[in-house]
Order: C-alpha cells, then sequence, then structure tokens
C-alpha cells in the first residue's frame, strides 16, 4: 500500500528573521529589537506581550513598513517588507490593517467617513464605497451610529470604527497595537469578543501586542513574551501558561493564574525551614476536575489546607493552579503522588 506524502505545513503569515532595530540615542545608538525570530502562524491570534520599552510597539510597525529594520527581514505573506518600495509596499500595506491604542479618528468625519477613508485614498470606486462602509459599520455593531462624530462615542464605540476601518481593504492580516489598554475592563471583554468573532469568521490572522496577559489569555492561541528587544519565549499560549520557563513570562502570569499569593501567606513564607510546606499544584487539561486534594487525603493520609486557587479556561482548556499548607515530613511523597498523575508542582517555601 502506497504510503501519501505528508501535508506541509502552512507558510507562516508573518516572519521575523534575524531582525535588529537600531535607534541613535545620545551620539550613539540603542538597540529596540535584538536578533529576533518569530513566526507568526496562518489564520490565529498571536499576542507579544512586554513591558514598556521592550520592543513590542516597534516591532509590530515592523510589519507594515511604518518603520524599517536596520538588518535582518520581515516577511509578510511571503513578500519582503524590508526590501518593499513605492507601489509595492503600498499594495502590501492593503493587505495589513491596522488598530490603534488611541483610536486615530478624524475629528471632522463621521463614524461613516472614518470608515470610507482606506477606501476613498485606495482608490476605489465611489458605487462600491457605501456598500462596503455599510457592511463594516453593521460588522462591528453601530449601525445606528454610522453618522455620529468621534466626540459623540464611547471609548469602546471608538474602537469599533477603528477596527472596522482597518477591515476596509479586505486585508489578511490586521495588527492591534495596544487596542484594549484605553478601555475598562467590560469594554474590553467586548472589544475581544469581536476580535475573535472576526478571527473566526473571515480567517484573518492577527498579531496584537500588550502588557496584559489576561488579554493573551482570553483571545490568542499563540504568545510570545519579548523583553529589553529579544524574544525570551514563545509558543502556544496554553503551553505557556502551563509551562512558562522564562522568568519574565512568570511575572506575567502571576497575576492572571492564581500563581501570585495573598500577602498574609506571602508573608509567611521563608525558603528554608522545619515548619509545615507551601506547595503550588498545576492542573492543566481533563485533571482540573480531578479530586486531588480528596485522593491526597484517603489515599496517602495527608491533610492538607488550601491557601488559595483559581481554575480558568485558556483557548478552550481548562488550567488552573493550587496553593496547599501541608505537613513538611509529607512533602516529598504528595508530590510523588502527584506527579505519578501527571501534576506538576512546585514548592514555594515553608511557614517561618
Amino acid at each position: 500500500m502506497t504510503q501519501s506524502a505528508p501535508i506541509p505545513a502552512a507558510p507562516p503569515a508573518i516572519a521575523f528573521r534575524g531582525v535588529v532595530k537600531v535607534w541613535p540615542h545620545a551620539g550613539g545608538s540603542v538597540a529596540a529589537l535584538d536578533d529576533v525570530d518569530l513566526q507568526v502562524p496562518q489564520g490565529g491570534i498571536t499576542g507579544v506581550i512586554g513591558r514598556s520599552g521592550a520592543g513590542k510597539s516597534t516591532l509590530l510597525r515592523l510589519v507594515n513598513g511604518l518603520e524599517r529594520a536596520s538588518s535582518g527581514r520581515v516577511e509578510v505573506l511571503g513578500r519582503d517588507v524590508t526590501a518593499a518600495r513605492g507601489r509595492d509596499l503600498r499594495d502590501l500595506r492593503r493587505d495589513v490593517g491596522m488598530i490603534f491604542q488611541h483610536f486615530n479618528l478624524l475629528a471632522n468625519r463621521t463614524v461613516r467617513g472614518n470608515v470610507a477613508l482606506p477606501l476613498e485614498v485606495a482608490g476605489t470606486p465611489r458605487g462600491r464605497i457605501g456598500a462596503r462602509v455599510d457592511e463594516l459599520i453593521d460588522l462591528v455593531g453601530l449601525g445606528p451610529l454610522a453618522d455620529r462624530y468621534p466626540a459623540q462615542l464611547s471609548g469602546g464605540q471608538k474602537q469599533r470604527v477603528g477596527i472596522a476601518r482597518a477591515l476596509a481593504t479586505e486585508p489578511k492580516v490586521l495588527l492591534s497595537d495596544e487596542a484594549t489598554s484605553a478601555l475598562d475592563p467590560e469594554t474590553t471583554t467586548s472589544v475581544l469578543a469581536l476580535l475573535r468573532n472576526i478571527n473566526r469568521e473571515l480567517g484573518l490572522t492577527i498579531l496584537l501586542i500588550t502588557h496584559e496577559m489576561a488579554v493573551v489569555r482570553d483571545i490568542c492561541q499563540h504568545v510570545a513574551v519579548i523583553e529589553a528587544g529579544k524574544i525570551v519565549e514563545t509558543g502556544a499560549t496554553y503551553d505557556i501558561f502551563a509551562a512558562p520557563r522564562h522568568e519574565v513570562t512568570r511575572s506575567f502570569l502571576s497575576g492572571v493564574t492564581g500563581a501570585a499569593l495573598p500577602g498574609f501567606i506571602a508573608r509567611r513564607i521563608v525558603a528554608q525551614g522545619a515548619g509545615p510546606a507551601i506547595l503550588r499544584i498545576t492542573f492543566a487539561g481533563d485533571s482540573a476536575a480531578d479530586p486531588v486534594l480528596s485522593r491526597i487525603g484517603s489515599q496517602l493520609g495527608v491533610d492538607a489546607s488550601i491557601l488559595s486557587g483559581t481554575i480558568e479556561e485558556i483557548d478552550g482548556r481548562p488550567f488552573g493552579n493550587l496553593t496547599v499548607e501541608l505537613p513538611a515530613a509529607d512533602l516529598s511523597r504528595v508530590r510523588d503522588f502527584l506527579h505519578a498523575q501527571d501534576l506538576r508542582t512546585e514548592v514555594l517555601g515553608h511557614v517561618g
């Protein structure tokens, strides 16, 4: 029987290959990006997270040629952005939409006028502009507000206009520059839901930058962590949440995964000691619903007290952390028992 050849993996929608970006600074230079290699899968939502000044905005602006790499190569849909000029660059930009943190709407244009602007610039026949604009305004849920001006809109409504405008030229890639950082939590949730629906319905590749791990958790299938111009960790969002390797990643995760201990507990912990041990248990996938503490009690005869914990959903799969206190003498066999069930554990210290 003849075996069929394996299906080759789809090429990335965006690829950064050895990218360096240097800015002049005080008679010298400073590297905003330092040998960045990153691939953004087609059709998914990828988040780049980093602190202020880490280089994430510079990275994003290289994708549509708003900035140019000092060296290396940036590819979008197989085309080299770093070499594109003139008409080639204009054509590439029509395939790349962008959403801005502060909306960047024209105050003297209505919702309809702002959404129409990219089509006018692209030379779209006037007869086609109206229908396309109406379609986009309905897509983002602003039909009744089409004739309002930006000053008459809330922050969330302005961002929806920005999303509709970014989609006007039917791009294949959508860039999001801290699109929710200026919004309240409820509005953030609704805007992220809209982006998720757009990704699902239109098949767009979305690359977003953020400093909020909750945004990555809620919407991204893939994530890259950037620090001081370098990608320090990258992978599937679920895998990064379940087993972060880099200190910066763990710092970002501490506030959204139940990994951060309440202060009254943290103040009691010492690195070494004979007091009760503090153990963090990480649940992933089906194990999130397992009665682990009950089994520790019934099978090992060990009493464990819950100190903190949470279970949530990441990319459609359950994930959680549970921090418990248990006798130091039982620590080793409890960990062995948990590891045998494919659960991750971390000893945080002992009660001083």
